[in-house]
C-alpha cells in the first residue's frame, strides 16, 4: 500500500486554503505582465500591488522608499523583478508577523494556559 495520500475527487466547494491559495496566484497574476514579463512583477508594477493589495501595510509607512528596500529585499536573483516565488517570500513573511502579533494580542494568561495544555511543554 502506497504512503501517499490521493484526492479521488476535488473538494467542492474548495476549502478555505485552496481558496487562499488560489487568491494569491490570481492576485500576483492581475499584476504581473502589464510592462514586460508576464511571470514577474518590475518596480511600478509590484508597487500597484503592494498599494492595491496590501495598502493596510503600506500606510503604516512614511518612507517614500518602502517599495524600492522590499523590491531589493524580494528579489533574491538580483534580475529587477520579484518572480511568484520570490512574492510568496512576501506573504509568508506578512502572514507570520501577522500571526506572532494576533497571538501577542491575545493575552499572556490565556497563551500560559495554552502552553500548560500543548504535549511539548510537559517536562519528562
Amino acid at each position: 500500500m502506497s504512503s501517499k495520500q490521493t484526492c479521488e475527487k476535488p473538494c467542492d466547494p474548495p476549502s478555505t486554503l485552496e481558496m487562499a491559495i488560489g487568491g494569491l496566484i490570481q492576485v500576483f497574476h492581475s499584476y504581473s505582465g502589464k510592462e514586460g514579463d508576464k511571470y514577474k512583477l518590475n518596480n511600478g508594477e509590484l508597487k500597484n500591488l503592494l498599494q492595491g493589495e496590501l495598502c493596510g501595510f503600506m500606510s503604516g509607512s512614511n518612507d517614500p522608499k518602502a517599495v524600492e528596500k522590499i523590491m531589493a529585499d524580494l528579489d533574491e536573483n538580483k534580475d529587477g523583478e520579484v518572480d511568484f516565488q520570490e512574492f510568496v517570500l512576501l506573504v509568508a513573511a506578512l502572514t507570520v508577523a501577522c500571526n506572532e502579533f494576533f497571538t501577542d494580542c491575545t493575552g499572556g494568561e490565556e497563551k500560559e494556559k495554552e502552553k500548560e495544555k500543548a504535549p511539548c511543554s510537559k517536562k519528562v
